[in-house]
């Protein structure tokens, strides 16, 4: 069943199937609650399950300012209220596990299920650094120089030969709460996530490392690691059947 919520200002989309406790599905960056098409009939004949598009994605409107893992999180409190559930489960893919973290740092949890998620900051390099701030200069320099429209041209030329595909295909308002959102740390909330928690990582990830599950399995005190070998970022794709028996071991389902 698709349902909306108004929260604040904008229009939240979400889907529920099955009955019983309720466990909430979460989507990565760039994606919507459409990536879960697989999961979700191995879950409906055990939870109700509520499918989530953030704001910003999906059928959900975009949020009216720039948003960080926090005001996204308090969209989902907000949701988990609106729809009476008390100690809701959680599946994360890549962003979503960032507010699965944040939520479950301050309110109680039954269990958790991370699938290649973002959360631990990555280690940056000269290259990095160098890249952001030549850019930020450019953009600074270029229209005292040869003018507002001819610096527009060669800025927007500049992103999109060096940003993400997720950045450049992102509305302004987007590209700036992705910027807020993935420079946000969340390893000093590790500690307060004493749920359960399957991390499920594809070996080959290069958007959130393999290394990130083991530093957030050392982190999370209740926490155990499934690596999906040679897979990637969607690794819940990639090794379905891995990830079927996985999810049915962890949340004791037949």
């Amino acid at each position: 069943m698709d349902s909306s919520y108004k929260y604040g200002d904008i229009e939240l989309c979400y889907s529920i199937e099955g009955q019983g406790d309720t466990i909430i599905l979460l989507h990565g960056w760039g994606c919507d609650r459409t990536i879960w098409a697989q999961t979700i009939p191995l879950l409906r004949d055990h939870y109700r399950v509520v499918s989530v598009d953030f704001a910003g994605f999906g059928r959900s409107q975009e949020p009216l300012s720039v948003w960080g893992v926090e005001e996204y999180t308090r969209s989902i409190e907000a949701l988990v209220a609106h729809l009476g559930v008390e100690r809701p489960s959680f599946v994360a893919h890549s962003f979503g596990g960032r507010v699965a973290t944040l939520y479950a740092s301050r309110n109680e949890v039954a269990k958790l299920v991370y699938a290649d998620v973002a959360g631990v900051k990555p280690r940056r390099t000269w290259r990095y650094y160098y890249k952001v701030y030549s850019f930020k200069a450019m953009r600074y320099l270029l229209p005292l120089l040869i003018g507002k429209r001819k610096a527009q041209m060669l800025v927007e030329q500049r992103r999109a030969a060096s940003g993400s595909s997720d950045y450049n295909s992102a509305t302004p308002m987007m590209r700036a709460i992705l910027s807020k959102c993935v420079n946000e740390d969340l390893c000093h909330l590790m500690s307060k996530v004493t749920a359960p928690v399957l991390l499920f990582w594809g070996d080959k990830d290069t958007a959130t490392p393999i290394g990130d599950a083991h530093k957030m399995e050392r982190l999370m005190p209740n926490a155990g690691l499934v690596v999906a070998e040679g897979a990637g970022h969607y690794a819940m794709l990639e090794q379905a059947d891995l990830w079927r028996a996985s999810l049915k071991s962890f949340l004791k389902i037949d």
